[in-house]
């Protein structure tokens, strides 16, 4: 679930007096993990992303990538593995107070950037956020045809039977994807065509 976001945090206001010039991003260490809970843990409690652990971020640590301002983390994601060919972004977070300052950005970029150098043939996300995610390349799909994410995770989801959030993908090496399953694009009435990883 990514919604620690909003879509100004694509925006970097590098020219705006008080702009924040000294953002460090990094992969994460195991000091990170409690900044990391206190963020995300932070937009739990507004219901809007889910909580985790102090024991499932240490597992995951190695997805995870941070922004810091000054020394101050200030944003968080992580780039999950679902096969050799796609992964997820997810736990996507990012300081209230930082978030038109385009850290949002820079972590997806950040994250895309390290898909790439796996070789990754594609990333998918699930957000309230999908303009943020359009504006850096990613299309909207139907959730059913991420099913590895739906079995592995989303069972396990508080909102598993009614999820409200939106799944979308960039693909990252069109020559390993072919395209299947047409749907209806509820704003433009037209068909498209979701690109699905050869390798899955």
């Amino acid at each position: 679930m990514i919604s620690g976001l909003t879509e100004d945090a694509i925006v970097e206001h590098a020219g705006r007096p008080g702009a924040r010039r000294d953002l460090v991003a990094r992969k994460a260490a195991m000091y990170d993990i409690a900044p990391i809970l206190d963020l995300i843990n932070g937009y739990a409690a507004k219901g809007v992303m889910l909580p985790r652990t102090e024991f499932e971020v240490s597992e995951d640590i190695r997805d995870f990538s941070v922004i810091l301002d000054a020394g101050h983390l200030v944003g968080c994601g992580a780039l999950h593995f679902y096969t050799p060919s796609i992964g997820e972004i997810r736990s996507l977070a990012v300081a209230e107070e930082s978030k038109t300052h385009g850290i949002g950005r820079r972590l997806i970029l950040s994250l895309v950037e390290e898909a790439s150098t796996y070789e990754l043939d594609a990333v998918f996300a699930f957000t309230y956020v999908a303009e943020f995610f359009r504006k850096m390349g990613f299309q909207e799909v139907e959730r059913g045809e991420l099913p590895l994410k739906v079995w592995k995770d989303c069972v396990r989801c508080p909102k598993f039977q009614c999820c409200d959030e939106i799944a979308v993908l960039r693909v990252l090496r069109p020559e390993y994807c072919r395209k299947t399953q047409q749907y209806v694009n509820d704003e433009s009435f037209s068909l498209v065509q979701v690109p699905i990883p050869f390798r899955v």
